[in-house]
């Protein structure tokens, strides 16, 4: 075999609207805030030109807050917020709006044919990530949060309402790196004096680092030092989110994740 044989081929994410009449290609879903500057949202779309006749083809990137439950929304009242972050015509392609092409686009393009056009989009600064607060024991429904869409569809105008048969919904995250540099190691003493007990009761306790990645053991350190009278019968140790949420005013959103007793 030769190298070429040997050559991994690129993944991409492909995803086709009901009718079939458009196909959005990605080379990626999740895009990397890098604090300086977030990954460009790049792609190709695959048209049927004998279908769009004289109609034109848009898309848009839309980040959505959902902080209640949907059986909440009656009367109007809806507990999500839409932001619409970037906006470009797809298909003719304007003037204005031509950029060098990316390796993935090329590629793609020069696979699919002439009626595949790329698409480009920038997230502007501040975005929030994709976040999903975990759920409290009974929530029903889409989990609260932030989520991001990318949409593609047909229309004759930006502002037309994009019908589901031809137009095409990718779900995608922004997502941020965590520091590589670990802070101090996190510790915190506690002291409990008790109603007719000479002493008091001291408790330490501590992580082995600050930092921690999905799916990571999470080792705490605890001692107890008992002065008092009293027995010590159990000890709980539980990891809580906490999420401030700043929309018509400042709340905190706190949720226990992970739980554990010993006895």
């Amino acid at each position: 075999m030769d190298d070429n044989s040997k050559r991994q081929g690129t993944r991409v994410f492909k995803k086709s609207s009901p009718n079939g009449k458009i196909t959005v290609y990605l080379g990626k879903r999740d895009f990397v805030d890098h604090i300086t500057h977030v990954d460009p949202i790049d792609g190709v779309v695959l048209i049927d030109p004998e279908y769009l006749k004289d109609r034109k083809v848009f898309g848009h990137v839309l980040a959505a807050f959902r902080y209640g439950r949907e059986d909440l929304d009656v009367l109007g009242l809806t507990f999500r917020k839409d932001l619409y972050l970037a906006s470009e015509q797809i298909y003719p392609l304007e003037p204005t709006t031509k950029r060098p092409l990316t390796r993935l686009q090329e590629r793609l393009i020069k696979k699919l044919g002439p009626n595949a056009f790329p698409f480009f989009f920038e997230l502007p600064p501040h975005c929030p990530a994709s976040v999903t607060l975990q759920p409290a024991p009974g929530d029903m429904g889409k989990p609260c949060g932030v989520d991001y869409e990318l949409k593609a569809y047909v229309g004759d105008n930006v502002d037309d309402k994009p019908h589901k048969r031809n137009s095409v919904r990718l779900a995608i995250r922004k997502v941020m790196y965590a520091p590589m540099k670990q802070g101090d190691q996190p510790s915190v003493e506690v002291s409990k004096e008790f109603m007719m007990s000479p002493n008091k009761l001291h408790l330490e306790a501590s992580l082995d680092k600050e930092l921690y990645y999905h799916g990571e053991t999470v080792a705490v350190n605890v001692h107890i030092q008992n002065n008092s009278n009293k027995s010590v019968k159990k000890i709980k140790v539980s990891i809580r989110q906490f999420a401030d949420i700043c929309l018509f005013s400042t709340a905190q959103y706190k949720c226990t994740v992970a739980e554990t007793e010993s006895e």
